[in-house]
């Protein structure tokens, strides 16, 4: 852990609470095949928060965990670029959730957006129960544990990455000082080196003094690159860097994309909750069936009556999947009544069916190989465990549960 960046570790996650859709796919997946190559990432299948709401309906929770790795396998997300794995399989997840829930505030909790949103949206369950209430703080174990700098998210979630941010600060004023802090980092300056140690004084002196920040990123780069650092001196001169004590648990930032916004069949945001969504499994025919049963616009009364294809929700799909030529061929042909709205779809369910083909080919052979995808979960659960233990030991011996 002491060559660990944490600018450089990605965490995200995902509920598996039923079938990935195209949402999933442009949303989420697509980034993370991206991201894979670009950061050090761990992708979580984040089967205990999948319990805060459906801890009553339990059969299918099993099902879903195992269609959702070979979804990702499937699109590209890979084992030997990424570390995937099933959260209740790294038990330190719930170890560290019951530690930080010793500090986080209750008022903390229930001021959380999402709380009463999800409360209310979900009406017909019974959600008075401290699993969903505190399921923010575990999301917050879920990325502090790896002491990930970056968490991809939408803008939905980043009250819950602000939240993490909050309760790894408490930890870091509660437990990051040492009654020797300063002697413990100036020895730790003593074993950079003449040259480096001489660099990193003046930088820490331009920044506290004079709040360089070029220089306060020149001397973060500084310290990435001593591989020689323990952990422990590692975190000190962070610390002592920005004036702080020692830097236990980083607080991690929003990585915010750019994917497109996927429509629902119904020209709101696809969503499971919604009703609208086109899974990753549909077969051609299903795609073709629930495209044509898409509404259109409202003026199309006729097949001769003229339309305005900003009022379609097909043509949301178009700023999608079709090319430039395509979507100025529906903007007249709708536009004069030159085509009619089956006509306009006929695209879009082309475009879909050759964009799933692949994947559903790739899913096949998976769920074929059902031995080969639990063996990739178990050795991304054991990558992952490593990486979480060492998080651990720092913050039992923060917290003075390191026994001898």
């Amino acid at each position: 852990m002491s060559n660990v960046d944490s600018q450089r570790r990605v965490l995200s996650g995902m509920r598996p609470t039923g079938r990935l859709h195209l949402g999933h796919l442009h949303g989420v997946l697509q980034s993370w095949t991206r991201l894979q190559h670009e950061y050090e990432c761990f992708f979580s299948i984040v089967d205990w928060h999948a319990l805060t709401t459906e801890y009553d309906e339990v059969g299918q929770i099993r099902r879903y965990v195992r269609d959702m790795a070979v979804d990702w396998l499937a699109v590209g997300v890979s084992p030997s670029a990424a570390t995937l794995f099933i959260q209740s399989q790294v038990p330190e997840h719930a170890e560290l959730h019951l530690l930080l829930s010793m500090i986080c505030p209750l008022s903390w909790l229930e001021r959380v957006p999402t709380y009463k949103e999800l409360q209310e949206r979900l009406s017909h369950k019974d959600l008075s129960t401290y699993g969903f209430l505190g399921y923010p703080l575990l999301q917050a174990a879920d990325i502090l544990v790896y002491r990930a700098g970056l968490v991809p998210v939408g803008s939905d979630q980043l009250a819950h990455v602000e939240f993490a941010r909050d309760v790894a600060r408490r930890f870091n004023h509660l437990y990051g000082g040492e009654v020797d802090f300063e002697d413990k980092a100036e020895a730790a300056i003593g074993r950079l080196g003449k040259k480096t140690a001489r660099l990193y004084s003046s930088l820490r002196k331009a920044w506290q003094e004079q709040g360089d920040d070029e220089a306060l990123e020149t001397a973060r780069a500084l310290l990435k690159e001593q591989q020689s650092l323990t952990l422990g001196d590692r975190e000190r001169l962070f610390g002592y860097l920005e004036g702080s004590s020692r830097v236990l648990l980083p607080e991690p930032q929003t990585l915010v994309g750019h994917a497109p916004r996927m429509p629902g069949l119904d020209g709101q945001k696809m969503s499971k909750s919604h009703g609208n969504t086109l899974s990753l499994r549909e077969t051609p025919a299903e795609v073709e069936e629930k495209i044509s049963r898409m509404p259109t616009d409202p003026a199309r009364v006729r097949r001769s009556d003229p339309g305005e294809p900003e009022n379609c929700p097909v043509w949301q799909w178009h700023l999608i999947y079709s090319d430039a030529s395509c979507r100025q061929w529906v903007q007249e042909g709708c536009r004069s009544a030159g085509i009619g709205c089956l006509d306009c779809k006929r695209p879009v369910i082309e475009a879909i069916n050759q964009e799933l083909a692949p994947i559903q080919q790739r899913a096949t052979e998976y769920e074929e190989n059902p031995e080969l995808v639990r063996s990739i979960l178990a050795e991304g659960a054991e990558r992952a465990r490593e990486a979480a233990r060492e998080t651990l030991v720092e913050v039992r011996q923060a917290m003075g549960l390191a026994y001898r």
